[in-house]
């Protein structure tokens, strides 16, 4: 069963791994440029970061970056009254909701990973739970209501300083349609899971401990860490 909203212009395939590399090389080649991108990243992503405080939330100073006093980390310190503005984390919720034996999987209308599947999810707002949030997303993205079962997947990715917290739901009924972040949503049995067009790699392995708990008949919930050059 599938559900389609607006589509926006056809964006056209990336280049393959063949064209991008257009030689081979061994391994030992191939590890170092992925740790080095990924060291690159990291400190890219760490600038960026910091280029994103300015001033101070508390006086509207400017701030400087440096290790307060008893602190281990370089923080936002505003030298006119103290103040410390702290980045943390983001956590983003959301559910494997089930109907059946199907799935229900959305098809993104937002960057990034524009077009391509994902489970219903996204960043918990104050003043809700984390399964409230899960049901808040199911509903925004696919219209589709849903009994919030157990947390199942925790994944941390350090690089983009995001945690994943997926529950498990129950679709109370079939009648789900596209909501503004998607293009398209469905309902897939186990053979129509898209595979080579999930958006993010906690999509693909919450998918994949699914089916193998449901095979099995007992669910097992499961952490992990997520790291480049996964996404």
């Amino acid at each position: 069963m599938i559900r389609k909203g607006n589509r926006r212009g056809a964006r056209p395939a990336p280049p393959s791994n063949e064209f991008l590399l257009g030689f081979s090389v061994g391994y030992d080649t191939i590890l170092a440029v992925v740790l080095t991108a990924r060291d690159v990243f990291q400190r890219v992503t760490a600038d960026t970061r910091k280029s994103l405080i300015k001033f101070c939330n508390s006086c509207g100073a400017a701030v400087r970056f440096r290790i307060p006093e008893g602190d281990t980390l370089e923080r936002a310190v505003c030298d006119a009254c103290g103040a410390i503005q702290y980045q943390n984390p983001k956590i983003v919720v959301g559910c494997l909701p089930v109907y059946g034996e199907r799935i229900l999987l959305c098809k993104r209308a937002i960057e990034p990973r524009y077009g391509l599947w994902t489970l219903p999810a996204g960043f918990m707002e104050n003043n809700e739970s984390a399964s409230e949030g899960a049901a808040r997303e199911a509903l925004e993205e696919a219209n589709a209501r849903v009994e919030i079962e157990d947390l199942y997947t925790v994944f941390s990715i350090p690089h983009i300083s995001q945690v994943y917290m997926m529950f498990r739901a129950r679709l109370l009924d079939a009648a789900v349609s596209p909501g503004a972040e998607s293009l398209e949503v469905k309902l897939a049995s186990e053979d129509e899971i898209p595979w080579d067009q999930l958006a993010f790699a906690m999509v693909k392995r919450t998918l994949e401990h699914y089916l193998e708990d449901r095979k099995r008949g007992v669910f097992v919930p499961r952490f992990g860490d997520i790291r480049p050059p996964n996404r």
